[in-house]
C-alpha cells in the first residue's frame, strides 16, 4: 500500500491536481483531505491581535488524530474521518468513511511538514503555485463558497496566510520529491503514470507469490 503525500499553499489547486492524478490511475484511489482535520476548537494562542483564528498555523490541526488515521490506512483498515463546516468553522459530528486502498492521496497545506506522516509517505510533492495566482483563487473560493466578505479575505491573507505560507510553508519543499508548477497537467500524468506502474509491479509480484 502507497501514500502519495501532496502539499502546497492555499490556493495552489492541491485538490485539482490529486483529481487529475485520480483520472490517470487505472485503480479506484482513496483521497485523505488534511483540511478535515482542523482541530473541533483551535486554542486561544492561535488567535490574531484582532481575535480571528489563525488557520494556517501547523497547530490549528488534530496531528495525533491524522497520524493515527493514514497509519491505518496504511495497513489497510478503514477510518472515520472528520468532516469539517468552513462556513461555521467548526467540525460536523458525522464522519466520513474512508476505505483502503493500493494507494491513498494525502493532500494538504502541511501534508510534509510532519516527520512521522512524511515516514509514511513513498512519494512526496509540492506544488509551488506564485502568490498572486494563489491569493485570487483562495479569494473566489472563500467567497464563493464559504460566505466570506472580500474585506475579511483580505485581512486573513496578510494576517495570517501569508506570513505562515513564508514561515511554515515554503520550508516543506526540501522534503518533496519533486515540485509541481502552475501548469500541473504533465505532472499529474507522470505521477499517475508512476502510481500504475507500482499498482502493476504489486500485481505480477503476487502473480508470482501464488
Amino acid at each position: 500500500m502507497y501514500i502519495i503525500s501532496i502539499c502546497g499553499g492555499s490556493g495552489s489547486g492541491k485538490t485539482t491536481f490529486t483529481d487529475k492524478v485520480r483520472l490517470v490511475v487505472n485503480e479506484e484511489i482513496s483521497v485523505v483531505h488534511m483540511d478535515s482535520y482542523y482541530l473541533p476548537k483551535l486554542p486561544k494562542e492561535l488567535q490574531t491581535s484582532n481575535g480571528q483564528p489563525n488557520f494556517d498555523h501547523p497547530d490549528a490541526f488534530d496531528w495525533k488524530l491524522l497520524a493515527t488515521h493514514l497509519g491505518a490506512l496504511k495497513k489497510g483498515k478503514s477510518v472515520e474521518s472528520p468532516m469539517y463546516d468552513f462556513k461555521k468553522n467548526s467540525r460536523l459530528k458525522k464522519c466520513k468513511i474512508i476505505k483502503p486502498s493500493k494507494v491513498v492521496l494525502f493532500e494538504g497545506i502541511f501534508s510534509l511538514y510532519d516527520e512521522e506522516i512524511r515516514k509514511l509517505s513513498d512519494i512526496t510533492a509540492f506544488l509551488n503555485v506564485e502568490a498572486d495566482i494563489r491569493f485570487i483563487r483562495r479569494l473566489h473560493r472563500d467567497v464563493e463558497e464559504r460566505g466570506r466578505s472580500l474585506d475579511s479575505v483580505i485581512t486573513q491573507y496578510y494576517e495570517t496566510v501569508r506570513p505562515m505560507y513564508r514561515k511554515y510553508l515554503d520550508p516543506q519543499r526540501q522534503f518533496a520529491d519533486f515540485i509541481v508548477g502552475e501548469e500541473s497537467d504533465i505532472a499529474a500524468g507522470i505521477l499517475g503514470a508512476k502510481i500504475n506502474e507500482l499498482l502493476s509491479t504489486d500485481f505480477k509480484k503476487s502473480k508470482v507469490k501464488t
